[in-house]
């Protein structure tokens, strides 16, 4: 279910339009946006700082320019987080070999404190989830629950190694527009796909 209106409550406050990076965070944009140009509600007006599993400091604004399908796991995670991977791998798989290249599969820390780049890289390795495609990161836990609430995942620590959490995918397009969203574990995956091919398409 979209959550426009939430979305845009929280976008429009922390509207930023400041075009500066890095040449490493520039290798990460594949079609370059004039920042002031994109729609209000843009994930990429967030001015949040996120550490990669390659230990690389980014902004969400440096994934610009193709179509993003995001979750938010932590690596400790025994129960929900393996099949939130599952479901993210066999959707990876569906999509069309032919947009490879224009997708990117952000899976997003809601335990910062313990998933450090090192430990994300580990966790990258062990899904054999090591090539571009895969996008793990981890921030500070003020940007962490700032995110959270952009896509209305809730969730909340029940002891000091689980989290109960929402299980949302969200689907954004180049521009970083909130496209779809899917909460579930282990259904049909075919709306995702779906979502991902006819955004990925409407971008290009």
């Amino acid at each position: 279910m979209l959550r426009y209106i939430y979305v845009l409550s929280f976008l429009i406050v922390f509207s930023s339009c400041n075009n500066a990076s890095s040449d490493k965070k520039e290798e990460l944009v594949t079609d370059a946006i004039d920042l002031s140009e994109l729609p209000d509600m843009s994930i990429y007006h967030l001015p949040s700082n996120w550490t990669t599993q390659d230990n690389e400091e980014i902004e969400l604004k440096d994934l610009q320019g193709k179509t993003l399908v995001v979750v938010m796991i932590y690596t400790s995670c025994q129960a929900a987080c393996p099949r939130l991977v599952a479901d993210i791998r066999h959707i990876q798989r569906d999509v069309p070999e032919s947009l490879e290249d224009d997708v990117q599969y952000v899976f997003v820390s809601i335990d910062p404190e313990v998933d450090t780049p090192e430990r994300l890289h580990a966790f990258a390795k062990e899904n054999k989830m090591e090539d571009d495609k895969w996008l793990f990161l981890r921030g500070s836990e003020e940007d962490t629950r700032e995110f959270a609430a952009v896509l209305a995942v809730s969730y909340k620590a029940i002891s000091p190694i689980d989290f109960s959490h929402s299980n949302i995918i969200s689907v954004f397009d180049k521009y970083g527009e909130l496209s779809f969203q899917r909460e579930g574990l282990g259904v049909n995956n075919k709306s995702v796909v779906d979502a991902i091919i006819e955004t990925t398409n409407k971008g290009s």
